[in-house]
């Protein structure tokens, strides 16, 4: 153990180039950054012990990027250290990032030459599916269409366009928002809470199919009558899970993690881990915990030989 205090950036999967067929690795990792600026990364890799305690209160700036390329950017660390008071960004940082700028591009907003090159590389239209079967539709740029669902934390997902840039993607799924009805954005807390009890996978691909099949008639359908986003393809093509995911994603029993990441200390061991939710086993126990390891993000840790304490009365588990 140290007294060293890290800034938590969250989960982060290193996953595989955009041209590879099939990925079932990855790794994920939790992502510091130690009080001089410099970003480490502690495995999150099956077998792994996590130990912590939350040494602060509150959530702290994690920073901002500048987009330089589709392949090139920078990510700027706040250099007051300030609270984070929208998200994980101070208000500075929030307004300096070229990421909130990505969201009103499809709409005429206007965006720096480097965020314009990102945006105008190809971009994956694609279908979501959770544990509890809550679904929605999202956009990847083609460098980031593994790591984007394994990172969201999808059980099963298929692509269902693929676009020129990312003014046609993005114009796409608000088309399926409006007519289809699917969701852009699934709470975190909801995915976490669904994979204590994940429906069976029979059921999840059963939901997935049958939503990705509905925005494919759609999308045909809007190609026939010229909509005005051309520059986009029609696939159907299955997202591989990271192999990591499958402890998670089946019906084992598990539990809630009964303790609070924004304070106190923890440790677990991680057995398994879906975006940011690892299933943790506890010393002096053999039940099972799904860990939201979300909820550090923008938190101070120190890392130590730390241990989670057991529920006082596991009956109430199960």
């Amino acid at each position: 153990m140290t007294d060293t205090r890290y800034l938590v950036h969250g989960v982060f999967w290193d996953g595989a180039p955009a041209q590879t067929v099939r990925h079932d690795g990855g790794s994920p990792a939790l992502r510091l950054q130690s009080p001089s600026g410099d970003l480490q990364e502690v495995s999150l890799g099956a077998g792994a012990r996590l130990g912590f305690a939350v040494s602060d209160h509150g959530r702290f700036c994690l920073g901002h990027y500048k987009v330089h390329s589709a392949t090139s950017r920078d990510h700027i660390l706040c250099p007051a250290s300030a609270p984070a008071v929208k998200g994980k960004q101070c208000e500075r940082c929030f307004v300096l990032d070229d990421s909130h700028l990505i969201h009103d591009f499809h709409r005429g907003g206007r965006v720096p030459d480097g965020l314009r090159t990102y945006l105008l590389q190809d971009h994956w239209l694609y279908v979501a599916t959770f544990a509890g079967g809550a679904s929605k539709v999202g956009t990847a740029s083609h460098l980031r269409k593994w790591n984007r669902l394994a990172e969201q934390g999808a059980v099963v997902a298929r692509y269902v366009a693929r676009a020129e840039d990312g003014r046609v993607v993005r114009l796409l799924e608000d088309m399926v928002t409006r007519e289809v009805g699917l969701a852009q954005q699934v709470r975190s807390a909801a995915k976490a809470e669904a994979l204590a009890g994940p429906l069976p996978a029979a059921a999840l691909d059963g939901i997935n199919e049958r939503h990705a099949a509905a925005v494919r008639t759609l999308l045909s359908r809007a190609a026939v009558d010229g909509f005005s986003a051309e520059g986009f393809s029609i696939v159907d093509e299955l997202w591989v899970r990271p192999a990591q995911a499958a402890g998670l994603c089946a019906p084992t029993a598990r539990h809630a993690y009964p303790h609070p990441l924004e304070q106190g200390r923890h440790g677990f061991e991680v057995t398994a881990l879906s975006g940011s939710n690892a299933l943790a086993s506890l010393a002096g126990t053999d039940a099972a915990f799904v860990v939201n390891l979300g909820r550090m993000a923008a938190r101070t840790i120190v890392l130590g030989d730390f241990a989670s304490e057991v529920p006082a009365v596991q009956e109430s588990l199960f």
